[in-house]
């Protein structure tokens, strides 16, 4: 699949989701789509009250989720699946088992070496959102964002069989980059991979970064002071995706497991 079709494929799809048919038409295609995907609508409203297939992707719940207020631990950011989770070996990590990716490159060129360096021996995290989960994401710790890095790319999907068939198939995919501090100055990495079908990737903070457009240049967005607090809306994908997070060298103890689905407030690390 090349770059130039999966990006008009996503674009297209951008478009049908976000367009708001006739109520009669519209509550077919909600229904088809949770029927198929095996969406759970327990916590959101009834399948009818969205106006379109992107109001329901990006559905809010219908009651605030309550977490422990223990300031030394991450949250999860989003519903998801931990796809792989561990050390930072060789300053690699896996995006699925027996494939693995360049952290280095991953980040790009905007953030520096004396940055990067901080991550060797570290740990990393990867949440795989499906097409039936809850679409946005969240704050997993208070946190102070000092930059934020658009890095247009392909829009391969995320899902294991891709995982497997491309090499760094993460470096590949566009992706925002949000460069987080701790208030002792501990460093760690968001990074929000887009994949196929993924008409924007939204962020609360910025809405300037735009997403799935037509550029093939790297923006770089700097904040001064910019502190966000653990569980508060962070953005949201238009469709599922993958979120990595990387932690500086004995940060953090990892508390979640691979393999295993995770929702947003649960739990993943301890910060030591």
């Amino acid at each position: 699949m090349s770059n130039f079709k999966s990006s008009i494929s996503s674009r297209i799809f951008g478009a049908f989701a976000s367009k708001e048919f006739c109520p009669v038409v519209q509550s077919i295609v909600n229904k088809t789509y949770v029927k198929l995907m095996k969406v759970d609508l327990s916590d959101y409203a009834s399948v009818g009250e969205y106006s379109s297939l992107n109001a329901l992707f990006t559905r809010a719940p219908i009651n605030a989720r309550k977490f422990e207020s223990n300031e030394n631990e991450f949250i999860s950011p989003c519903d998801a699946f931990i796809s792989e989770c561990g050390d930072i070996t060789e300053q690699k990590a896996l995006q699925i088992k027996g494939h693995s990716y360049r952290v280095r490159n991953l980040l790009g060129d905007y953030v520096l070496k004396s940055e990067k360096d901080r991550l060797v021996d570290g740990k990393y995290l990867n949440f795989y959102l499906s097409p039936k989960d809850y679409h946005r994401y969240h704050v997993p710790f208070d946190m102070r964002v000092k930059k934020a890095i658009h890095i247009p790319g392909k829009l391969y999907p995320v899902n294991f069989t891709w995982l497997r068939k491309i090499p760094e198939l993460f470096v590949e995919n566009e992706r925002v980059i949000l460069e987080c501090y701790t208030k002792d100055e501990k460093l760690f990495y968001m990074v929000f991979v887009g994949a196929l079908n993924v008409g924007k990737m939204q962020f609360i903070f910025d809405h300037n970064i735009q997403t799935n457009v037509k550029t093939s240049m790297e923006q770089l967005y700097m904040y001064e002071n910019l502190w966000l607090k653990k569980g508060d809306e962070l953005g949201r994908f238009e469709m599922g995706s993958t979120i990595v997070m990387f932690f500086e060298k004995d940060m953090v103890e990892l508390t979640c497991k691979k393999d295993k689905p995770i929702r947003f407030t649960d739990k993943v690390a301890y910060k030591s």
